[in-house]
């Protein structure tokens, strides 16, 4: 080999050499993450931290916090039973009069209420005056009242009257001359009208129903009691 070749050959084997003789450590070690990279990173574990923190408070806050006191239930509607007339003839320990007994009502705008004070809630307005209603209960000033459909609830007695009247229960409902099926009729009367009441037997009662004046089967009539007698 020529010496211009032999110091060619070495200069090349040099080079090579210098490529090569990295240290082994930086070949290994990662590469610096970029400012964005890390700031974005930090941002992050920022936010998450926050979270968690305001999500503890909440549950903390929650757990001091008094609890609410549940409203008390609306009681129930009166039903049937409720409304009922005792089971046993008694009397009122109020009025001392017979339990349960009928009266008719006073006015035309009655409230009736669900217990018997002003505090009760409204369950229903009685909006026909002179309609028969029956007594089933006495409280201080107060009477536990039911009409002819069954419907009823607490009305002050400052609105019940003793007057006497019925509810004929019967469409076209005959009136007699006397207390016998087989006597003149007077009137027919339809069902629903509301009558005074004259007098009573024990099976019948003679009526006023706007004008009209006859003797009527009680079974035809809501308002009076069976052997109920009137004068």
């Amino acid at each position: 080999m020529t010496r211009t070749g032999a110091a060619a050959l070495i200069l090349i084997l040099g080079l090579m050499a210098g490529a090569t003789a990295l240290p082994a450590e930086t070949a290994l070690r990662p590469l610096a993450r970029p400012d964005s990279v890390a700031a974005a990173a930090e941002t992050a574990e920022t936010a998450s931290a926050d979270a968690e923190a305001e999500a503890l408070a909440g549950v903390i806050a929650g757990a001091l916090r008094p609890a609410t006191p549940l409203a008390p239930p609306e009681p129930l509607m009166p039903d049937a039973a409720a409304l009922a007339a005792p089971a046993e003839a008694t009397t009122g320990p109020e009025t001392n009069l017979p339990l349960p007994r009928y009266v008719s009502l006073k006015t035309d705008d009655a409230n009736v209420r669900r217990g018997p004070s002003l505090s009760h809630r409204i369950d229903w307005v009685f909006t026909r005056a002179h309609m028969p209603l029956m007594i089933t209960a006495e409280y201080g000033n107060w009477r536990r009242v039911v009409d002819r459909e069954g419907l009823g609830g607490w009305v002050h007695y400052s609105l019940l009257s003793g007057n006497r009247t019925v509810i004929v229960d019967r469409d076209m409902a005959p009136l007699y001359a006397r207390a016998d099926e087989n006597a003149p009729v007077n009137a027919l009367i339809e069902a629903g009208v509301i009558a005074r009441i004259e007098e009573c037997t024990p099976d019948w009662c003679r009526i006023n129903a706007g004008g009209y004046r006859g003797w009527s089967p009680k079974s035809a009539l809501w308002g009076v009691a069976p052997g109920e007698v009137l004068d």
